[in-house]
């Protein structure tokens, strides 16, 4: 059971579980079929008035982190869903940002780490 990150650039794997889009926007150059995705959560996705806010900057980062998890909070019915599948084999929140650190993929991981512990 393990949750992971993956930028949308790098080629699915067969290790890679199932695969889930979590940003709102479709990642620039890339094709559906190429992603081979599971499923695409837009609802996951921050906010498009916090994504505006922060902006990839890290300087940003600890209050987006509070407000993304306040966001995450309205969708624990989809953070279940993926806590039940993670229980059962690798999921795989595939993101478009440059900084793996810093983003809504890092936040979400996070989240849904303490639910398996919880």
């Amino acid at each position: 059971m393990s949750i992971q990150t993956k930028r949308v650039y790098e080629p699915p794997a067969p290790t890679d579980g199932r695969r889930y889009l979590i940003d709102r926007l479709w990642p620039r150059g890339l094709k559906k079929e190429s992603l081979r995705l599971t499923e695409w959560l837009k609802d996951l996705a921050p906010s498009p008035g916090l994504r505006t806010w922060f902006g990839h900057d890290p300087q940003k980062y600890p209050a987006f982190r509070r407000r993304y998890r306040t966001e995450l909070g309205k969708h624990s019915d989809l953070l279940d869903r993926l806590v039940r599948e993670a229980r059962s084999g690798v999921v795989t929140l595939l993101f478009a940002a440059h900084d793996a650190e810093h983003c809504n993929a890092s936040v979400l991981r996070e989240s849904l780490e303490e639910r398996l512990r919880g």
